[in-house]
Protein backbone atom coordinates (compact mmCIF):
# COMPACT_ATOMS: atom_id res chain seq x y z
CA UNK A 1 0.00 0.00 0.00
CA UNK A 2 2.71 2.23 0.91
CA UNK A 3 4.81 1.65 -2.36
CA UNK A 4 1.76 2.00 -4.50
CA UNK A 5 1.04 5.42 -2.79
CA UNK A 6 5.04 6.39 -3.58
CA UNK A 7 4.62 5.71 -6.87
CA UNK A 8 1.60 7.69 -7.51
CA UNK A 9 2.98 10.49 -5.94
CA UNK A 10 6.21 9.92 -8.42
CA UNK A 11 4.70 9.55 -10.78
CA UNK A 12 2.52 13.11 -10.15
CA UNK A 13 5.63 14.85 -9.35
CA UNK A 14 7.24 13.91 -12.63
CA UNK A 15 3.87 15.18 -14.54
CA UNK A 16 4.01 18.35 -12.95
CA UNK A 17 8.09 18.68 -13.62
CA UNK A 18 7.37 18.21 -17.68
CA UNK A 19 4.64 20.66 -17.49
CA UNK A 20 6.36 23.42 -15.39
CA UNK A 21 9.76 22.71 -17.85
CA UNK A 22 7.24 22.57 -20.98
CA UNK A 23 5.08 25.86 -20.09
CA UNK A 24 8.20 28.09 -18.56
CA UNK A 25 10.32 27.59 -22.02
CA UNK A 26 7.45 29.02 -23.75
CA UNK A 27 6.35 32.34 -21.23
CA UNK A 28 10.46 32.76 -21.62
CA UNK A 29 11.37 32.14 -25.65
CA UNK A 30 8.22 31.96 -27.43
CA UNK A 31 6.46 35.22 -25.91
CA UNK A 32 7.35 38.81 -26.58
CA UNK A 33 7.01 41.45 -24.30
CA UNK A 34 5.75 44.05 -26.88
CA UNK A 35 2.57 44.19 -29.12
CA UNK A 36 3.05 42.32 -32.40
CA UNK A 37 5.14 44.83 -34.84
CA UNK A 38 6.51 46.80 -32.36
CA UNK A 39 10.36 47.01 -32.39
CA UNK A 40 12.11 45.01 -29.04
CA UNK A 41 13.02 47.37 -26.16
CA UNK A 42 16.69 46.69 -25.44
CA UNK A 43 18.73 47.99 -22.58
CA UNK A 44 21.79 50.34 -23.19
CA UNK A 45 24.10 47.92 -21.77
CA UNK A 46 22.79 45.06 -24.55
CA UNK A 47 23.47 47.33 -27.62
CA UNK A 48 26.46 45.56 -28.71
CA UNK A 49 26.85 48.70 -31.54
CA UNK A 50 29.08 51.58 -30.19
CA UNK A 51 28.10 55.04 -30.35
CA UNK A 52 29.94 58.00 -32.31
CA UNK A 53 31.72 60.68 -30.01
CA UNK A 54 30.63 63.67 -30.40
CA UNK A 55 33.34 66.57 -32.08
CA UNK A 56 35.81 67.52 -29.67
CA UNK A 57 35.39 71.19 -30.85
CA UNK A 58 33.40 73.88 -32.95
CA UNK A 59 35.76 73.95 -35.64
CA UNK A 60 36.05 70.30 -35.86
CA UNK A 61 32.02 70.62 -36.49
CA UNK A 62 32.49 73.13 -38.90
CA UNK A 63 35.10 71.61 -41.04
CA UNK A 64 32.47 68.44 -41.92
CA UNK A 65 29.82 71.33 -43.26
CA UNK A 66 30.18 71.24 -46.96
CA UNK A 67 30.45 75.41 -47.60
CA UNK A 68 27.29 76.45 -49.68
CA UNK A 69 28.06 77.10 -53.50
CA UNK A 70 28.86 80.39 -54.93
CA UNK A 71 25.81 81.43 -57.21
CA UNK A 72 26.56 81.23 -60.95
CA UNK A 73 27.83 85.04 -62.42
CA UNK A 74 24.73 86.86 -64.34
CA UNK A 75 24.54 86.07 -67.54
CA UNK A 76 26.04 88.51 -69.85
CA UNK A 77 23.51 90.48 -72.51
CA UNK A 78 24.77 89.77 -76.04
CA UNK A 79 25.08 93.19 -77.98
CA UNK A 80 24.80 95.99 -75.20
CA UNK A 81 26.15 98.94 -76.26
CA UNK A 82 28.63 100.27 -73.56
CA UNK A 83 28.94 103.73 -74.47
CA UNK A 84 25.96 105.77 -73.28
CA UNK A 85 23.24 107.36 -75.35
CA UNK A 86 23.01 110.89 -77.00
CA UNK A 87 19.23 112.25 -77.24
CA UNK A 88 18.42 115.25 -79.11
CA UNK A 89 14.85 116.25 -81.33
CA UNK A 90 14.24 117.33 -84.33
CA UNK A 91 11.73 119.13 -85.81
CA UNK A 92 8.61 120.72 -86.26
CA UNK A 93 7.70 118.62 -88.79
CA UNK A 94 4.84 119.87 -91.02
CA UNK A 95 2.54 116.89 -91.55
CA UNK A 96 2.28 113.07 -90.57
CA UNK A 97 4.32 112.09 -93.84
CA UNK A 98 6.61 114.45 -93.26
CA UNK A 99 7.79 113.05 -90.22
CA UNK A 100 7.23 109.07 -91.34
CA UNK A 101 9.40 109.98 -94.38
CA UNK A 102 12.29 111.59 -91.76
CA UNK A 103 11.71 108.40 -89.35
CA UNK A 104 12.92 106.11 -92.28
CA UNK A 105 15.89 107.63 -93.08
CA UNK A 106 17.19 107.93 -90.33
CA UNK A 107 16.11 104.15 -88.56
CA UNK A 108 19.71 103.01 -89.80
CA UNK A 109 21.20 105.69 -87.64
CA UNK A 110 19.56 105.79 -84.00
CA UNK A 111 19.35 103.11 -81.39
CA UNK A 112 15.64 104.07 -80.51
CA UNK A 113 13.17 106.47 -81.54
CA UNK A 114 10.08 108.29 -80.78
CA UNK A 115 7.21 110.52 -82.28
CA UNK A 116 5.21 113.42 -80.94
CA UNK A 117 2.55 115.60 -81.80
CA UNK A 118 1.80 118.94 -79.89
CA UNK A 119 -0.22 121.87 -80.27
CA UNK A 120 1.02 125.22 -80.91
CA UNK A 121 -0.41 128.71 -81.58
CA UNK A 122 0.86 130.22 -84.95
CA UNK A 123 0.19 133.87 -86.13
CA UNK A 124 -2.28 133.79 -89.08
CA UNK A 125 -2.25 137.76 -89.51
CA UNK A 126 -2.68 140.44 -88.53
CA UNK A 127 -5.87 142.80 -88.55
CA UNK A 128 -6.87 146.52 -89.06
CA UNK A 129 -9.97 147.29 -87.98
CA UNK A 130 -12.16 150.20 -86.50
CA UNK A 131 -14.15 148.99 -82.99
CA UNK A 132 -17.25 148.05 -83.10
CA UNK A 133 -20.52 150.28 -83.10
CA UNK A 134 -23.89 149.85 -81.07
CA UNK A 135 -25.53 148.80 -84.09
CA UNK A 136 -25.58 148.02 -87.47
CA UNK A 137 -26.67 151.48 -88.72
CA UNK A 138 -24.13 153.01 -86.54
CA UNK A 139 -21.76 151.09 -88.64
CA UNK A 140 -22.90 151.59 -91.85
CA UNK A 141 -22.39 155.67 -91.09
CA UNK A 142 -19.07 154.98 -89.99
CA UNK A 143 -18.61 153.03 -93.44
CA UNK A 144 -20.02 156.21 -95.35
CA UNK A 145 -17.90 158.64 -93.42
CA UNK A 146 -14.50 156.40 -94.20
CA UNK A 147 -15.87 156.43 -97.88
CA UNK A 148 -16.04 160.06 -97.69
CA UNK A 149 -12.06 160.53 -96.31
CA UNK A 150 -11.08 158.77 -99.43
CA UNK A 151 -10.54 155.54 -97.43
CA UNK A 152 -11.42 152.34 -99.26
CA UNK A 153 -10.57 148.61 -99.37
CA UNK A 154 -13.02 148.07 -96.45
CA UNK A 155 -16.47 145.79 -95.10
CA UNK A 156 -18.59 145.62 -92.18
CA UNK A 157 -18.76 142.57 -90.65
CA UNK A 158 -22.20 141.83 -90.00
CA UNK A 159 -21.88 137.91 -87.73
CA UNK A 160 -20.08 136.80 -85.13
CA UNK A 161 -17.97 137.89 -82.12
CA UNK A 162 -16.77 140.95 -84.38
CA UNK A 163 -20.50 141.75 -85.60
CA UNK A 164 -20.83 146.04 -86.52
CA UNK A 165 -16.78 145.99 -87.08
CA UNK A 166 -15.60 147.92 -89.27
CA UNK A 167 -12.78 145.63 -91.10
CA UNK A 168 -9.97 148.06 -92.78
CA UNK A 169 -7.63 144.84 -93.83
CA UNK A 170 -6.03 141.48 -93.23
CA UNK A 171 -2.33 141.64 -93.47
CA UNK A 172 0.71 138.69 -93.19
CA UNK A 173 3.38 141.26 -92.78
CA UNK A 174 3.30 143.14 -89.46
CA UNK A 175 4.92 146.53 -90.99
CA UNK A 176 2.45 146.50 -93.66
CA UNK A 177 -0.58 146.38 -90.80
CA UNK A 178 1.06 149.31 -89.12
CA UNK A 179 1.16 151.14 -92.47
CA UNK A 180 -2.63 150.66 -93.30
CA UNK A 181 -3.75 151.92 -89.31
CA UNK A 182 -1.49 154.63 -89.11
CA UNK A 183 -2.94 156.23 -92.79
CA UNK A 184 -6.46 155.69 -90.59
CA UNK A 185 -5.84 157.28 -87.71
CA UNK A 186 -4.06 160.03 -89.54
CA UNK A 187 -7.70 160.73 -91.34
CA UNK A 188 -8.97 161.25 -87.70
CA UNK A 189 -10.45 157.67 -86.90
CA UNK A 190 -9.55 155.35 -83.97
CA UNK A 191 -8.02 151.95 -86.41
CA UNK A 192 -6.68 149.29 -84.25
CA UNK A 193 -4.49 146.68 -85.10
CA UNK A 194 -4.59 143.08 -83.68
CA UNK A 195 -2.84 139.30 -84.02
CA UNK A 196 -4.71 136.74 -85.58
CA UNK A 197 -4.04 133.42 -84.09
CA UNK A 198 -5.06 129.54 -84.92
CA UNK A 199 -3.87 126.20 -83.01
CA UNK A 200 -2.16 123.76 -85.43
CA UNK A 201 -0.58 120.79 -84.90
CA UNK A 202 2.96 120.50 -84.89
CA UNK A 203 5.12 116.61 -84.83
CA UNK A 204 8.54 116.07 -83.46
CA UNK A 205 11.27 113.58 -83.77
CA UNK A 206 13.09 112.16 -80.32
CA UNK A 207 16.43 110.42 -81.18
CA UNK A 208 18.67 108.34 -78.89
CA UNK A 209 22.48 107.88 -80.92
CA UNK A 210 25.76 106.42 -79.77
CA UNK A 211 27.52 108.84 -81.18
CA UNK A 212 26.44 112.44 -81.81
CA UNK A 213 29.35 114.02 -83.64
CA UNK A 214 28.89 111.41 -86.64
CA UNK A 215 25.22 111.48 -86.46
CA UNK A 216 24.66 113.87 -89.86
CA UNK A 217 21.04 113.90 -89.88
CA UNK A 218 21.07 116.77 -92.64
CA UNK A 219 22.68 114.79 -95.14
CA UNK A 220 19.32 112.67 -95.17
CA UNK A 221 16.93 114.74 -94.84
CA UNK A 222 16.61 118.06 -96.36
CA UNK A 223 14.16 120.50 -95.05
CA UNK A 224 14.87 124.17 -93.98
CA UNK A 225 12.24 124.57 -91.67
CA UNK A 226 13.40 121.75 -89.78
CA UNK A 227 16.05 122.29 -86.36
CA UNK A 228 17.11 120.22 -83.46
CA UNK A 229 17.90 120.77 -80.31
CA UNK A 230 19.27 118.77 -77.19
CA UNK A 231 16.48 116.93 -75.17
CA UNK A 232 16.29 114.13 -71.85
CA UNK A 233 16.95 110.89 -73.23
CA UNK A 234 13.74 108.17 -73.39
Amino acid sequence: MFLRLLFVLLIALNIAVGAWLLLGQDDAHGRSATDPGMPELKLLSERSEAVPAAPASGDAAASTVAPPAAPAPAPVRAGTPSSSYSCLTLGPFAAPQDLRTARQALAAQSARMRSRQEQTTQTRGWWVHLPASGNRAQALELARRLEARHIGDYFVVSSGDQSNTVSLGLFKDPANARKRRDEVVAAGFPAQMSERTETVPEYWLDLAVTDRAGFDWRSRIRNASVGSHSTGCF
